[in-house]
């Protein structure tokens, strides 16, 4: 029995026109794909996951596929990762995806340098999380520190885990405190 069962999967697309100022030339563009599946280790300790967190590249990519031919590749600048764990499980079954995520993200994207931050809880059905984004080659470019809810109304139910990937165009639409730009990213500004 394959340890990927799918129940259903969400694309969410949130667009950014202002924040109250002068409208951007281009809107920003943030991004989460989710998956719901069952948790092949629900009511039990399994000593191993390391084939579970294998099996997940093939999910991860699917996701990260999906955020890229929504955005556009090139037009990609922060991501993160995250899971919602059934209560059911625990929270290493959520932390197989720091892995499985963040390898997939890396792989579509082209291998972006800075490390892919991430968010993860074991939780009731209809949980909501915050995910923590920032941009993908340096992590302190302040301009990109953002964030954006993930979660679905029916997931994850306690024996399911939610993975979600997210990713955006840009940072935030009226940035304004100072610190390291993006066209300013070197060596050693966060990166792996």
């Amino acid at each position: 029995m394959s340890l990927i069962a799918i129940r259903k999967r969400s694309l969410t697309v949130e667009t950014v026109f202002h924040e109250g100022g002068p409208p951007p030339a281009v809107p920003l563009k943030l991004a989460a794909a989710c998956a719901v599946i069952r948790n092949p280790y629900a009511g039990r300790y399994e000593p191993d996951l390391l084939p579970f967190m294998a099996a997940l590249r093939s999910l991860g990519t699917l996701l990260a596929q999906e955020l890229v031919d929504t955005l556009g590749r090139e037009q990609v600048e922060v991501y993160s990762k995250a899971a919602i764990v059934g209560v059911n499980g625990e929270m290493e079954h959520g932390a197989v995806w720091h892995e499985a995520g963040g390898w997939a993200m890396r792989a579509v994207l082209g291998e972006p340098k800075a490390i892919v931050p991430a968010a993860k809880a074991v939780a009731a059905t209809g949980y909501r999380l915050m995910v923590p984004l920032h941009h993908i080659h340096a992590c302190y470019v302040r301009s990109h520190y953002n964030s954006m809810e993930i979660g679905i109304q029916d997931a994850p139910r306690p024996d399911e885990i939610l993975f979600a990937l997210v990713m955006g165009t840009g940072g935030r639409v009226h940035a304004r405190l100072g610190g390291l730009a993006k066209d300013q990213v070197a060596v050693h500004d966060g990166q792996r």
